[in-house]
Order: C-alpha cells, then sequence, then structure tokens
C-alpha cells in the first residue's frame, strides 16, 4: 500500500509538470493550427537559464522569473520571426520546428557543455513526509499544490473571460471571429508566447521532479506533450490536464510495479486513446 501511494503521489507531481508543458502546445495546436516541435526547446532553454540564475544569485524567484522570460523570448522570435509565415501549412512548420531542436541543442552544448544540470529546489522545500516506509519530498507536493492553482486559474481563463472566449471561438471559426472585427493574429501571437512562458515555468520548477536536464531534454519531453495532447485531446486546459495525470501516474506506477515495461507505457496509452478514442478523452467538438 505504501508503494501505491507514493508512486501514485509522484506520478501526480509528474503529471503536473507534464500539464504545464504541454496546455501551451494544446493550445497553440488547437487554435493556431501550429505543429511546434520547438516547444520542448523552451522548456529546455528556460531550465539552463533559470538554473544557471538560480545557482548564482542563490534566489530560487530570480531562477524563475529568468527561465519564464528567456522561453517568452525564444518563443515569440521563433512565432514572428518564422512561424507567422507559416500558418496552415503543417509540413513546413514540423521541418523548421524541428530544424529549431537541433540548432537550440546545439547552442546549449556549446554554451553550457555536455554535462547535466540538476534542479534548484528551495531549502524551505527540502526534506519530505514519510508515508510508511518511504518519504515524499515536499517539493513534490508545493508541484502538486502549484499545479492545482494553475489549472484552476487557466480553466476559469479559459472559460469564464473575454479573451477565453475568443480563443474557443477562433479554434471553432475563425471567420466568424475575423468578421466580427477581432484580430485574431494578435490572439495567436499572445496564446503562442504564454504558451512558452507556461513551458517556461514547468523547465525551471520541474527540473527536480525530471531528476536534472541536459542538452537533449527538449528533443525528449516534446514526445512525452505531444502524447499528452493525444490523450487528453488538443485545445483544452482539461484535456491537456487529464492527458497529464493519466500519462504521469500509470508511468509512475509502471516504474514501481511493472519497471520493464514502464518506457512503453506512454505509448501503449497513446495507441489505445488514438484507436477508441481519436479526438482524445476530452477532445473539443465543433
Amino acid at each position: 500500500m505504501d508503494v501505491l501511494v507514493v508512486s501514485t503521489m509522484a506520478g501526480i507531481s509528474y503529471g503536473m509538470v507534464l500539464f504545464l508543458l504541454s496546455t501551451g502546445l494544446s493550445i497553440v495546436l488547437g487554435l493556431m493550427g501550429v505543429v511546434n516541435l520547438a516547444h520542448g526547446m523552451l522548456f529546455m532553454t528556460a531550465a539552463y537559464a533559470g538554473i544557471t540564475v538560480g545557482n548564482l544569485t542563490g534566489s530560487f524567484l530570480f531562477g524563475i522569473l529568468t527561465g519564464i522570460f528567456s522561453a517568452g523570448i525564444s518563443g515569440l522570435i521563433i512565432e514572428r520571426g518564422f512561424l507567422r509565415q507559416l500558418y496552415k501549412r503543417e509540413l513546413e512548420q514540423i521541418l523548421v520546428t524541428f530544424g529549431f531542436i537541433y540548432i537550440i541543442t546545439n547552442l546549449h552544448l556549446w554554451f553550457y557543455g555536455p554535462y547535466p544540470r540538476s534542479g534548484i529546489v528551495p531549502s524551505v522545500l527540502k526534506g519530505g513526509i514519510t508515508i510508511g516506509r518511504y518519504d515524499f519530498s515536499f517539493y513534490r507536493l508545493a508541484i502538486i499544490a502549484v499545479g492545482a492553482i494553475l489549472c484552476a486559474c487557466l480553466f476559469w481563463l479559459q472559460e469564464k473571460t473575454k479573451i477565453g472566449a475568443i480563443i474557443r471561438a477562433g479554434m471553432d471559426d475563425p471567420e466568424i471571429v475575423y468578421a466580427s472585427g477581432i484580430n485574431l493574429r494578435n490572439v495567436n501571437v499572445g496564446a503562442f508566447v504564454f504558451g512558452a512562458l507556461l513551458a517556461g515555468f514547468a523547465g525551471v520548477v520541474g527540473t527536480p521532479v525530471l531528476g536534472g536536464v541536459t542538452a537533449t531534454t527538449g528533443g525528449d519531453v516534446i514526445f512525452v506533450a505531444i502524447a499528452v495532447c493525444i490523450v487528453g485531446g488538443v485545445g483544452s486546459v482539461q484535456g491537456a490536464l487529464v492527458g497529464a495525470l493519466l500519462i504521469g501516474i500509470v508511468t509512475s506506477l509502471a516504474q514501481a510495479y511493472l519497471p520493464y515495461i514502464a518506457i512503453y507505457m506512454m505509448y501503449i496509452i497513446m495507441v489505445i486513446i488514438l484507436v477508441l478514442k481519436p479526438s482524445g478523452l476530452v477532445g473539443r467538438t465543433s
């Protein structure tokens, strides 16, 4: 029972990191139709920048702010400099953003070196609670709490605000939105940068949960983020949350009870969902 409880809680904390990473990707894909394979690089860029500044200043908060800023600027450069000419051209989007994976990976190798970096854990969150024979860290509990709060805020933003209504309308019928006099292009840019900011936040706070960051992390996490979008469904906060928690919990439980197949569980879940419900568990319907 102790293993079940600790593994489930670990899966939830991992799932919250995936949720923060994947929400922006899901909304951008649903709203703009942009397949941004470089989204994981924003996560990695923020992680490296945030960890470096956090270690230099001794401030976890400065590290988070630096990571968020670096991811936001990088996302804005990618969208304004390259992707804005490629809307509704999926093949070109994939090729361009896939190229960014190699460019940014090699820039990080050149600047930071090939060695992994461990995440920053504030002193106040060191230690943990005892569950039977095991300890569960305060930091992971904080990740769960922060993820839940941000999820509630994002859901409110999506369902209860004017900008949320515009985004949902833009996913369902962009022509009507343009006809109403709303400049959906500005909304697209804002949504893209906001998704980058969320990925940046996830990069800094999620690195300790992932066990560190390397120059290949960005290329690795994008496939997990895509799996979350497929499983949960594209275009909604609740879809990203359901997909992230399902993958996080099942993967964590598999590592505890079925370690030999744990690495495949994400793909097994994804294939099952694609067969049974291709739009995702909470996929939007027009």
